[in-house]
């Protein structure tokens, strides 16, 4: 696997790009702005999304997805996971047939209710060996700047992962193989919005206890969820599941966290978003989908439930906090 299209040059894709190009892969970036690609190109710098970090010589940009694509033999899906569907319906016809497929995107397809491997699998009409998921404690920005980390590729194919992880090695980012793409993608989903709900707390002024309680309990009730959908227990307790969860509700750097931040200071929704200069956190769409889900497959999710509707029926972040409170007792592991 010697070239590779990132499609997508956000912060997340830009980071990727540059992760494989560290690692010796030649890379190509598709950019949604020609003016984006264009400053790639001619300053090595994505300046809208990653300032200040140069991007390697064989990392080239464009803002045509067929260029971008002639010869892949790994395309990597950099877009919001509600703009998947849209996005990949028209890059299907020039995607390379053989082409490993993979999603960088962490949520759940509002309506559809579906994983994003499951919406690339119908879209592409590709089987489900031929797309794989990263997911773990990916901070772009972090990562950007070379700090050491570890990741997981998920892909049902393991010769496939393999290959991809390959692809992607190098001194500051390892990744490891796993063959749980639903555990790896609910892993991933469900830390968005627990992140908000951390937020929340914080930006309610709550210390470490409370942190610590809505990491564990949130990391319940995702694996709940993961149960019921055929996930493997362990994934949760490793790098896709509690390590990407950490560092999404711990961290400045998550947009989710910053935003449920915004929220529990008193700021609506808008005011969040504004603030987050008209950017959404994945997470507020997310809460939705997964929340559907859940009930779907009659698996308890409270956190999950309190923050949709905290963003979308108006619940005050405190009265959801005296609610979670106030639940019956029960055993932990119930």
């Amino acid at each position: 696997m010697d070239r590779v299209a990132v499609l997508g040059a956000g912060s997340w894709g830009t980071a990727f790009a540059k992760v494989l190009a560290d690692s010796g892969t030649d890379v190509v970036l598709w950019a949604r702005r020609p003016e984006v690609a264009d400053a790639i190109s001619k300053s090595r710098v994505n300046t809208d999304y990653l300032p200040g970090i140069t991007l390697p010589g064989n990392l080239a940009a464009t803002s045509g997805a067929e260029k971008a694509l002639d010869g892949a033999q790994a395309v990597v899906l950099a877009v919001p996971s509600q703009t998947l569907r849209q996005n990949l319906s028209g890059w299907r016809s020039s995607l390379p047939p053989d082409a490993t497929l993979v999603s960088l995107a962490k949520g759940v397809e509002l309506g559809t209710l579906k994983r994003m491997s499951e919406v690339i699998r119908e879209v592409a009409g590709v089987p489900e060996d031929q797309v794989a998921v990263v997911s773990g404690p990916n901070l772009a920005k972090e990562i950007a700047a070379e700090q050491p980390t570890a990741t997981v590729i998920a892909c049902t194919d393991h010769d496939r992962a393999v290959e991809l992880q390959h692809a992607c090695s190098n001194s500051y980012f390892r990744p490891y193989t796993n063959v749980d793409v639903v555990g790896c993608e609910l892993g991933g989903a469900c830390k968005n919005v627990i992140a908000l709900a951390c937020g929340m707390a914080a930006g309610m002024g709550f210390g470490d206890n409370t942190m610590a309680s809505i990491i564990t309990r949130g990391l319940a009730e995702t694996a709940r969820l993961g149960a019921a959908l055929g996930a493997d227990p362990l994934t949760f307790a490793g790098l896709a599941g509690l390590g990407d969860l950490v560092a999404t509700c711990a961290s400045p750097l998550s947009r989710n966290r910053s935003f449920g931040e915004r929220l529990g200071r008193g700021d609506s929704l808008a005011q969040a978003q504004e603030a987050a200069h008209g950017q959404v956190a994945e997470g507020v769409k997310s809460c939705s989908s997964i929340r559907e889900l859940a009930v779907r497959v009659g698996v308890d999710m409270p956190i999950t439930d309190g923050v949709h509707q905290v963003c979308h029926e108006g619940l005050d972040p405190r009265v959801l906090t005296a609610a979670l409170l106030g639940r019956e007792p029960k055993a932990e592991r119930q």
